[in-house]
This record gives C-alpha cells, sequence and structure tokens, in this order.
C-alpha cells in the first residue's frame, strides 16, 4: 500500500481527522452582485422526481437488457460491518445486479451493495442522492451511516445513499494479500530505498502486490475502471427511479463524478465535487501535485505553531533519517519504520482539527525516541485495527487505479524524480516519487488512459469546491482544472480559503452555499470564495 494514494474519506476509523471537524466562520465573495436564482437541473425544488426513461446508451456502452434496466430493490436490515455495529433502524441495505463488462451487457453480472436512508419530508422529496466518500475504495455502505449527521439537512428532502463500487468491500472486494503478508511488507519494504539491494526488494513488493490481486482477483481486474463504475452510477440512478443523478463525491469520488458527466451529460442532476482530483495530471503528475499540496499543508502547520516553515521541514526529514537507520520502539512491541513515520505524519494534515494530534506524535518521536502516536495514526491510516487485521480499501484502490492509468514509470524514471521531489518537499518527496514505480509495477492489466476524460458539453451546471490548503489534491492542480474540463457554462467553481481535504461541513458558507444548491436549486456565481 502507498500512502499518498488513499485520499482519505470524510470520516476515519480512529481518531484522526474528520472532513467536517473545523467549523470555519465567514464567508466572502469575489462579487458582490446577487445570487444567479436558477435552478441547477430546471427542476423546481417542490416537484416530485418524474418518472424516469429508459436506460439511455453512454458514448461505447450498448443498450442494457430490460432484466437489468427494471430490475427491482429489495430493501433490507443492514448486517453489521467487521468489527463495527450495524446502523441504526433507519438504515436499508439492498443490491443492484450490474453487467460484469458493459461491452457484454447481457453476460456475467456483479452485484453492487446499496444503502439508503429515506427522507424525512417525504411530500417534499425531490429524489435519491448518491455519494462516493473517496479512496478509491473506499465502501459507502460502510462510510455513509457514520457520517451522515453532517447530511442531516439535506436528508430531510432527499433519500441519502451511497455503495460500494465494483471490486470494493461487499461488491466482489479485491483482496491481494492476507493480513500476516500485509504486516511483514510494512515492517520489511523501505518505500524510500536508498541501496541497490532496497530497490530491488522494493520493486519485488511491488510486483508480488500485484501477483497476489491476479491469483485472488484476476477474473474482476480489467473491470474495476472508473469509467465502469460511472455506468454502475447510471443503472443505479435509473433503478432507483431518478430521471437526473444527484451526487455529492469527495476526493476521488470527483473523478467518478466528472467521468459520470462526461459519459452521461444529459443526466447530470444537482452534482457537488468537493476536494477535487485534477483530471489532467498522469501518475507522475498526481504524485507531484501531492507532494507540492503535502509540503504546503506542512508548512501551514508549522508555521501555525510558531515554527519557520523551512526549518522546521528540515527537522523532520532529519528526524526521518533517522528513523530510517534505526525504526523507533513502541510499547506494541512493534517498531516504527520510515514508510510508517511518513504516513503518520501525513494522516494529521488531511484537516487542521488533527494538527495537535500530529504536534504530540512528533514530540515523541523527537525527545521520547519513541513512536506509538506517529503508528497509532499510521495504522488508522493503513486500516490497520488493534487485533492485526486489515482492511481491504488498499487492494481496492490500487486495483482501481492501475485499471484506470496507463502510467507505468521504471525504476530508473522514478529514480531520476527523487532530486526534483526532494527540492519540492524534503519530508514527503523522495516517499511519492518512489512510489510512481512502485504503484503499479508489473500489473497484470493494462490501464485504461492517461488522463481521465471530463468533459461534460450540455451538462447541468456542477459545483467544484477546492480547498486553498488541501494537502491531497491541492486547489490549483485540482478545482481550477476540473471546473475548466468540465467546460463553460458546467463547472462552477467555489473557493474555499482554508486548510483540510475538503470544505463541506468545515466552513459555514461552502456548507450553506452545497445545502441551498441541492435544496433549491440556487447555483452560485461562478467563482464564489468563502473563507
Amino acid at each position: 500500500m502507498r500512502a499518498h494514494r488513499r485520499t482519505r474519506q470524510a470520516t476515519t476509523r480512529t481518531g484522526a481527522a474528520l472532513l467536517t471537524a473545523v467549523l470555519l466562520a465567514g464567508c466572502g465573495l469575489l462579487s458582490s452582485e446577487p445570487e444567479p436564482s436558477g435552478t441547477a437541473d430546471n427542476r423546481p425544488a417542490d416537484a416530485a422526481t418524474p418518472t424516469p426513461p429508459a436506460l439511455q446508451d453512454s458514448p461505447g456502452t450498448p443498450r442494457l437488457p430490460s432484466a437489468l434496466a427494471s430490475q427491482r430493490l429489495d430493501w433490507k436490515r443492514c448486517p453489521a460491518p467487521r468489527g463495527g455495529n450495524a446502523p441504526g433502524s433507519d438504515w436499508r441495505c439492498t443490491s443492484v445486479d450490474v453487467p460484469l463488462d458493459y461491452t457484454e451487457p447481457a453476460g456475467e453480472t456483479l452485484s453492487i451493495a446499496l444503502i439508503r436512508k429515506e427522507a424525512r419530508d417525504r411530500g417534499r422529496r425531490i429524489g435519491s442522492l448518491l455519494f462516493n466518500f473517496g479512496g478509491p475504495g473506499g465502501s459507502g455502505v460502510d462510510t455513509l451511516p457514520r457520517a451522515a449527521r453532517q447530511y442531516e439537512k439535506l436528508n430531510s428532502r432527499y433519500d441519502l445513499v451511497s455503495f460500494d463500487p465494483r471490486g470494493v468491500a461487499a461488491s466482489s472486494g479485491v483482496r491481494c494479500r492476507s493480513d500476516t503478508e500485509q504486516e511483514q511488507a510494512h515492517r520489511t519494504v523501505d518505500l524510500t530505498p536508498d541501496t541497490a539491494a532496497e530497490e530491488t526488494a522494493f520493486i519485488a513488493d511491488a510486483a508480488d502486490f500485484g501477483a497476489g490481486c491476479e491469483r485472488g482477483s484476476g477474473w474482476l481486474l480489467p473491470h474495476v475502471g472508473t469509467s465502469n463504475a460511472a455506468r454502475d452510477l447510471d443503472l443505479i440512478r435509473q433503478v432507483l427511479g431518478d430521471d437526473k443523478l444527484s451526487y455529492f463525491g469527495f476526493s476521488y469520488g470527483t473523478e467518478l463524478g466528472g467521468t459520470y458527466a462526461h459519459l452521461f451529460p444529459h443526466h447530470v442532476g444537482r452534482t457537488v465535487l468537493d476536494a477535487v482530483v485534477d483530471p489532467t495530471a498522469d501518475g507522475v503528475g498526481h504524485a507531484r501535485n501531492q507532494t507540492t499540496g503535502f509540503q504546503r499543508a506542512l508548512e501551514n502547520y508549522l508555521e501555525d505553531r510558531g515554527q519557520d516553515p523551512r526549518t522546521g521541514s528540515e527537522r523532520i526529514a532529519r528526524l526521518l533519517a533517522r528513523i530510517d537507520r534505526s525504526p523507533l520502539p513502541t510499547g506494541s512491541g512493534r517498531e516504527l519504520t520510515e514508510s510508517l513515520a511518513i504516513t503518520g505524519i501525513v494522516t494529521p494534515l488531511y484537516s487542521e482539527s488533527s494538527w495537535p494530534e500530529l504536534t504530540a506524535a512528533l514530540d515523541e518521536a523527537e525527545n521520547s525516541g519513541t513512536g506509538d502516536e506517529l503508528l497509532r495514526l499510521a495504522d488508522a491510516y493503513n486500516g490497520r485495527d488493534a487485533l492485526g487485521r486489515y482492511d481491504t480499501q488498499s487492494h481496492s484502490q490500487r486495483a482501481i487505479s492501475c485499471a484506470d492509468s496507463a502510467s507505468r514509470p521504471t525504476l530508473d524514471e522514478a529514480r531520476a524524480l527523487v532530486p526534483e521531489f526532494r527540492r519540492l518537499s524534503p519530508v514527503f518527496g523522495p516517499f511519492l516519487a518512489w512510489d510512481t514505480a512502485g504503484w503499479c509495477a508489473e500489473w497484470p492489466v493494462e490501464g485504461e488512459h492517461e488522463t481521465p476524460e471530463t468533459s461534460a458539453p450540455g451538462a447541468a451546471p456542477v459545483l467544484v469546491v477546492g480547498t486553498t490548503g488541501d494537502p491531497a489534491t491541492p486547489y490549483e492542480e485540482g478545482a481550477r482544472r476540473m471546473a475548466d474540463e468540465l467546460g463553460e457554462g458546467v463547472g462552477v467553481l467555489v473557493t474555499n480559503k482554508g486548510e483540510g481535504h475538503g470544505a463541506y461541513g468545515s466552513n459555514d458558507c461552502v456548507t450553506s452555499t452545497i445545502d441551498a444548491y441541492f435544496l433549491a436549486g440556487k447555483v452560485p456565481e461562478d467563482g464564489k470564495t468563502c473563507g
């Protein structure tokens, strides 16, 4: 698992950040002109959802058989996830059948897991609002009930719905390694190799991961890409009875939303993309963007703590070098390696509210010579519970990413990137440079494209929300470019001047703007700024 690829979801497993943890007061507009009063999709706010027409083809997608397009859903009480409790009585779960291969729509099918909480005001119900919280590889069935409190206002008139995308968790989740193998890799593989022997072990481990995915899920790997997930979204829309797709995507979910808009522009309803992935970046470009973003977030953290950002970054880089030479002990008996330490530092940078955790963890490592707090943060990020069990998001994440991206940098090409990336960030640069080669090394399936296509001429307005201090999806390379790629009159940029990965629920101005859009169809002025 490579930490930078997991763009964190709206909720986390333990004490690390919630996207909604910080409430930033205040809101400003670039323009003092009144807000437009038009609706996002020409749908009156109080109108009932019309009966949908037959499922329309997207480019390259044959018409689906009626057995799929007209299937009825059997909603039942939801089971408890592993290690957790079943959601409350308001939640219902089911599955929808989708083609394994959309070029053979009458062939083999997959079951996609769904979860729903019905709108409270049934008389004024607008429709279903589908969520994807990121990853790729995140379970929406698990996440939505834990995050739902922040969407209570939207739940007044929308059914809240999420799903496990194909290859994720309850939807034929990809599994590539056992927990023991995961633990062994975290303990022994140096993700910033310094010697020829470490380089050989690094690339061998990456290839072994792909081989494990092929052994466990080889039949599924060619079909887990984002384009197919977008086609699944449109079938889910049809089966739920919505003429337009109302959609709220975070992080990777913004790439999925942009892909859907490109494939199905005439079915785009009220759509918000928050913490936006750069649709113009290839694998190396994403690594470069994240190196810049995480370094900027680290410098903002250091400045907030009254430290010189450059001096503080160099001090942390020296700490990591010491840990690389001699891992830190912890109370559990496990050691904190350099790779785990970097992951532990990354984790609290996703939300300003978690900065005190980073302070405590760095203080322990630097002054006490132990790594308990950094290891705890790394475990939360890596999906490891107290019993040593790992979730499979890192497996699904890599499978989806490598099915999407045709980028396959070599070890030599990654090595050549290290000096540039180190200049961008002495803390995160080497880690992210080497990862460009390790992520899809010797992957058994070819990637679909260098960059996703997200142009959506003719689509309804899509709100594209970017946070200036976002560490994982930097604002300039994410939100601005997505708004441009969607096209004039489609991408509506909303800027949150703040910190963290995601703005909804952490900034009152952004939250009220999105609520007004979803509930009343009120499209803000393009370029609106909150902060």
